[in-house]
């Protein structure tokens, strides 16, 4: 028992070690697991992914620890995993982040002990993603449907285009052809309904365009996934030759700050509140409402600026207004108009308020500068 004890201790000192006081895979604080296999400390989630790898996974407090087990990991850790399983990992491949998605979780732990991607060593035949151009199969929601259709998908890093068909006969030529510069690819599997639910967006005239696919095979997803960050890597380093990868990286794909249902009232607000789907992209400074949250457009769209230039974010409780059932308001006004929605529940009202404000307290920068004197507001 002392020696269990003794053991448990000198592992709770390992972990207080700056290198390991943070999950090896997915960075989430003061993880409580370690692979006794790889020497490397891991949260619960990733722990579980190791586990179905057969990687022998004990959790530093609860499991008995063998002399020769602690040993190993004092003379491994995440520093020196690190060293050896990420030596080479290319600059746009996704690291996942702890609030990620299991499928970019999994596909980096497996990319990363199992496949051995990024040790540096020459591969042969490449990764996929590593090559300039991928093609393949993926499933498509219908523009004005709920039905997934097959449909071959080919990524060019050489043209910065993303293209799809819609028939089989590819003589009639590609049903849209995407340029790198305006796309986005983020993971949405609940929204989409299946565990590698993957949303790309692009610019479309004078709106936005929302693709929701997925494929059935994980690694197969977050392969095109890091093909389209690898596209849109190389289309950033052309467009912007003097930028470092610190200024680059960010702005290859992002996630959305916040999404979800609020209501939404017209200009005078007297008009009957509706149900919307809204979207806040931070970097690009723009929310944007949908009918419904897998709608291929969106019904308009409001740019955040700061609060020198007259906007502003704030609570509040309508006096006028008809149909809404819900009570917790949001403002926000801009130099224009002001925009009042509703949220379901306080909670969800306080996460809005934080989002709008995180994005009005950023400085702009001369593209949203551009990006503002575009906005058109509808009703």
């Amino acid at each position: 028992m002392a020696n269990h004890e003794r053991n448990k201790k000198m592992l709770l000192e390992l972990l207080k070690q700056p290198v390991n006081n943070r999950c090896a895979d997915c960075g989430a604080p003061d993880p409580e697991w370690a692979s006794y296999k790889l020497g490397v400390f891991v949260c619960l989630i990733c722990s579980g992914v190791h586990r179905s790898l057969s990687s022998r996974v004990k959790s530093i407090k609860l499991d008995f620890w063998e002399d020769e087990l602690v040993e190993f990991m004092k003379s491994s850790g995440n520093a020196n995993a690190r060293d050896l399983y990420e030596k080479a990992v290319p600059p746009y491949y996704y690291r996942p982040r702890e609030n990620d998605c299991v499928v970019l979780r999994e596909q980096w732990i497996r990319a990363k002990y199992e496949r051995m991607e990024f040790t540096g060593e020459t591969k042969y035949p490449p990764i996929s993603y590593t090559t300039g151009f991928y093609e393949g199969m993926l499933w498509k929601k219908g523009k004005e449907n709920t039905q997934f259709l097959k449909r071959k998908f080919v990524l060019s890093e050489r043209e910065f285009t993303l293209s799809y068909y819609n028939k089989e006969n590819e003589s009639k030529g590609p049903k849209a052809v995407i340029a790198i510069k305006d796309l986005n690819a983020t993971f949405q599997p609940e929204k989409i309904g299946h565990p590698n639910g993957l949303q790309i967006t692009y610019q479309e005239d004078d709106h936005t365009r929302n693709l929701y696919v997925y494929h059935e095979s994980p690694e197969e997803i977050v392969t095109w996934y890091n093909a389209i960050r690898a596209a849109r890597y190389a289309y950033l380093k052309t467009a912007y030759p003097t930028g470092s990868d610190e200024e680059l990286i960010p702005k290859i794909t992002r996630n959305y700050l916040k999404e979800g249902y609020m209501e939404k009232t017209g200009p005078l607000q007297t008009e009957p509140f509706k149900k919307r789907w809204f979207i806040l992209d931070a970097q690009n400074r723009k929310l944007f409402y949908f009918k419904g949250q897998l709608d291929a457009e969106e019904l308009g769209v409001i740019f955040i600026g700061t609060e020198s230039k007259g906007y502003s974010v704030k609570e509040y409780v309508p006096k006028h207004a008809r149909g809404n059932k819900w009570k917790c308001g949001v403002m926000v006004e801009t130099p224009e108009r002001q925009f009042v929605f509703m949220c379901e529940q306080e909670r969800e009202q306080k996460e809005w308020l934080n989002a709008l404000r995180h994005v009005l307290s950023r400085p702009m920068s001369p593209q949203d500068y551009a990006a503002e004197a575009n906005i058109k507001y509808k009703k």
